[in-house]
C-alpha cells in the first residue's frame, strides 16, 4: 500500500505538475508565428475553416443551424457561421501570427487587409459538375475548391495592384484545406490549380492540411457501430476507417512531394491534422478533457456517442453539455473551441520549423 504521506509529498506534486506542463502546447506558440512576418493569410477549405461564408449563401436544410445558437455560444456569445462553439484552428493560427480573425470572403463589408477566408462549410474538392456525373449531390453549397480558387483569382485581379502583387504574396501564408475528404487527393493532383493560380503568381509559403481520423468521429462511430471489439483501436476508434484516412494522408503527402520537386523555391508544408488529433486523444486527460467523453459530442443526443443524425446540434430539444471545454467533439462532426486551441498549438509547433521563417 502506498502511504498517504508519500502521495502528498511536495516533491511528487511538483513532479506531477511539471509533467502536466510538459504536455501543454509550448506557451511561446502564442507569438511564435510572428517571426514569419505574415501580413496576410488566405484560407481555403470546408467547415473546419469556414468563418462565415456558408451562412451568407442562404443555405437550406441542416446547414442553417450554423447561423444560430448554440453555435458560437462559448467564445463569441453569438453565431458567426463557424461550425463550433467558438474559434477554429485558423483563428488561433491567425492570432499566433499577430493577425486578427480572417474575414470571410462572402462578407461584403469585410475588412480584407490581413487576408481572406474563402473556405465554405460543406465544400467539396471536386467540382459540383464532376460529382453530378457520379450521381452525388451536395445539398449545402456548390463552392468547391475550384470555385474558391476562382474567387481568389478574381479578388487578386480586382483588389491588388499588379506591381504589388508578387511582393504581397511573398509575405502571405496560404492554407489550402482541409477539404473534400476522399476526393481531396484527386483535386490536388489533377487540378494543378494551386500551382497555376497561387505558386505561379509568387506565393512562397503554402500549407496543405490533411484531415482528421474518420474512425474517431462520433458521426462515423454511430453510423458504423459494431459489437465486434476487434474493429476498434485502443481509443475505441474504428480501425478500418482510420486506415482509409491514413491512405489518404499518404497519397496527399506524395502529391506534396511532387509539387516540391517541381517548385524547389516554394515552401510547401503538410499540416498533419491526423497526428494533431491523435496527440489530443493520447493526452486528453492531462489536457483537461473528460477521459470518458473524448468520443462523445458535447451538443447532441442519444446513443453511446451522444449523436443522432436526425436530431443534430441546433435542432429543437437537443441539449449542450455543461462543460464544453472538457469535450473534443462539439456536435459529433466538428471539434470544440478548446480542442481547436490545443490542436492549433501542436500544429504550430510542428509546421513552424518547416516554414523556414527567419528567426
Amino acid at each position: 500500500m502506498v502511504s498517504t504521506q508519500l502521495v502528498s509529498s511536495p516533491l511528487l506534486l511538483t513532479l506531477a505538475y511539471s509533467f502536466l506542463f510538459l504536455l501543454q502546447p509550448n506557451p511561446s506558440n502564442a507569438s511564435s508565428l510572428k517571426k514569419c512576418n505574415f501580413l496576410k493569410i488566405y484560407q481555403f477549405g470546408d467547415s473546419i475553416s469556414d468563418t462565415g461564408n456558408l451562412i451568407r449563401q442562404k443555405p437550406i436544410g441542416a446547414a442553417t443551424v450554423y447561423a444560430r445558437l448554440p453555435y458560437g455560444e462559448t467564445f463569441f456569445k453569438h453565431p458567426t457561421g463557424r461550425c463550433s462553439n467558438g474559434r477554429l484552428m485558423i483563428d488561433f493560427i491567425a492570432h499566433a501570427s499577430g493577425l486578427p480573425f480572417i474575414c470571410p470572403f462572402e462578407k461584403k463589408d469585410g475588412d480584407f487587409k490581413q487576408g481572406v477566408n474563402f473556405a465554405v462549410a460543406g465544400a467539396t474538392a471536386l467540382p459540383t459538375e464532376v460529382l453530378a456525373k457520379m450521381n452525388i449531390a451536395n445539398p449545402d453549397t456548390n463552392s468547391s475548391l475550384k470555385v474558391q480558387l476562382d474567387w481568389m483569382f478574381g479578388y487578386f485581379n480586382t483588389c491588388i495592384k499588379e506591381r504589388d502583387f508578387s511582393e504581397k504574396l511573398k509575405t502571405s501564408l496560404f492554407i489550402v484545406g482541409e477539404i473534400g475528404g476522399d476526393d481531396y487527393n484527386y483535386a490536388f493532383l489533377e487540378g494543378k490549380t494551386i500551382e497555376e493560380r497561387v505558386i505561379r503568381y509568387g506565393a512562397i509559403r503554402v500549407v496543405v492540411p490533411g484531415n482528421f481520423p474518420k474512425g474517431c468521429s462520433p458521426l462515423y462511430l454511430t453510423a458504423f457501430q459494431t459489437s465486434n471489439s476487434t474493429a476498434y483501436d485502443e481509443h475505441h476508434c474504428l480501425k478500418e476507417l482510420n486506415s482509409l484516412s491514413n491512405y489518404h494522408h499518404k497519397q496527399l503527402q506524395e502529391g506534396i512531394q511532387e509539387l516540391k520537386r517541381e517548385h524547389p523555391n516554394v515552401v510547401i508544408v503538410y499540416a498533419d491534422y491526423n497526428q494533431a488529433f491523435q496527440w489530443l486523444l493520447n493526452n486528453a486527460q492531462y489536457l483537461g478533457f473528460d477521459n470518458k467523453s473524448t468520443l462523445k459530442a458535447c451538443c447532441g443526443t442519444g446513443g453511446d456517442y451522444n449523436f443522432n443524425l436526425t436530431r443534430m446540434c441546433g435542432a429543437h430539444g437537443v441539449l449542450v453539455c455543461r462543460h464544453p471545454r472538457k469535450y473534443i467533439s462539439w456536435d459529433g462532426i466538428h471539434t470544440t473551441d478548446e480542442a481547436n486551441k490545443r490542436m492549433a498549438g501542436w500544429l504550430i509547433d510542428d509546421i513552424l520549423p518547416k516554414l523556414q521563417c527567419s528567426v
